[in-house]
């Protein structure tokens, strides 16, 4: 049962973080203040998670699993925008790489993460899979849409979309993220709540009394601080993982995805702990709508930036890439069609994330 705001640290460690942030922020990190802001960093991941789940309780699913990822997803496109601001042309493909980083990360790490904590603790892990299948259609149009088209298309150079491309996948994104949040949230709330083993909507409340209205808004402020030093922080630590990876002789692409892994960090232990109280479902909705936020929030935004960004906008995937995704949709389809899955169906996921952070490393 979640005893909302007695843990008093989730109240302090956001404030202290935000205060570590605008003392480190612009600035040169020495190596032991490095250490410092990971401590910092981790704090405000742990009560980000702990915020969530008290707003989470407090209205109900499936708008619960909403908070997080929309959150997340808010302050990541921010974070997005400001680098392709001061990045210029070095940072053309930064949207496109943190996009499919949030994808990869969400359909194969969180996901497999959630089927088999559920595997392990039931045998196996059951969920609603028209809820979760209509969840992965949407995440798979709007990655085709915005990554994998502009491969492919011919009125601009290179991977990118022309201006008019851009904003017809601006627009169809942010309409299809619109559409499947009434879907979800209105017309059919039923196919996004836990089920039973018989397939019977689990509408039970584990944690008990919801918290007052002041508690949930309390903690919705602190999970808003705490997410912001997230993103804040994993950006002021960015250097000195840019000259690790360096140093190790890695591509510059291994960073995204470090970066994507630290944003995606609160979400992560979220859908777990989730899995963990048998509540598989929202695991999969936290997973699958980040990955849908963070692609039907981006592209508009990116694409209402170029106006005054002068630098190209590289989304268009490459060959390996495209590859990973499509493995990606055909075996969360295969996974999600019976509404059931075992330690098998985590590990595969899993394996594919494991294949992801090592091309990522070793293209």
């Amino acid at each position: 049962m979640i005893a909302a705001l007695t843990n008093k640290w989730t109240l302090y460690v956001p404030i202290l973080a935000a205060l570590v942030l605008v003392l480190s922020w612009g600035r040169s990190v020495p190596g032991l203040i490095v250490v410092l802001v990971s401590f910092a960093l981790v704090g405000a991941v742990l009560s980000a998670v702990y915020h969530a789940e008290v707003v989470a309780h407090r209205v109900g699913e499936p708008y619960g699993s909403l908070v997080l990822a929309v959150a997340v997803t808010v302050i990541e496109v921010a974070l997005i925008v400001t680098m392709m601001i001061s990045g210029g042309d070095k940072a053309a493909s930064l949207a496109r790489d943190t996009v499919f980083a949030a994808v990869m990360i969400t359909c194969n790490g969180i996901f497999g993460l959630v089927l088999l904590v559920g595997a392990l603790r039931r045998r196996v892990a059951v969920f609603n899979a028209e809820g979760t299948g209509a969840a992965l259609a949407t995440v798979a149009t709007l990655a085709t849409l915005s990554l994998v088209l502009p491969t492919f298309t011919t009125s601009a150079p290179g991977p990118e979309f022309s201006p008019a491309q851009l904003a017809f996948a601006a627009v169809a994104s942010l309409a299809l993220y619109g559409l499947f949040v009434m879907v979800q949230t209105v017309r059919h709330p039923d196919d996004f709540l836990p089920v039973e083993d018989g397939g019977a909507v689990d509408d039970g409340d584990p944690h008990g009394h919801a918290p007052s209205n002041r508690a949930a808004f309390i903690s919705l402020g602190m999970l808003v601080l705490a997410l912001i030093c997230v993103v804040g922080l994993a950006k002021v630590v960015s250097p000195a993982l840019e000259s690790g990876v360096a140093s190790a002789g890695l591509p510059p692409s291994a960073v995204g995805v470090v970066i994507a892994m630290l944003v995606l960090l609160p979400e992560a232990i979220a859908a777990v702990n989730a899995a963990r109280r048998n509540r598989v479902q929202i695991g999969l909705n936290l997973a699958l709508g980040s990955a849908m936020a963070s692609i039907g929030l981006t592209i508009p935004v990116i694409a209402i930036a170029t106006i005054w960004l002068s630098g190209p906008l590289v989304l268009g995937l490459g060959a390996t890439e495209m590859v990973l995704l499509a493995l990606t949709v055909v075996v969360g389809t295969l996974t999600i069609v019976p509404g059931r899955a075992t330690l098998l169906h985590g590990g595969v996921h899993l394996a594919l994330f494991a294949a992801f952070v090592f091309l990522a490393a070793s293209p």
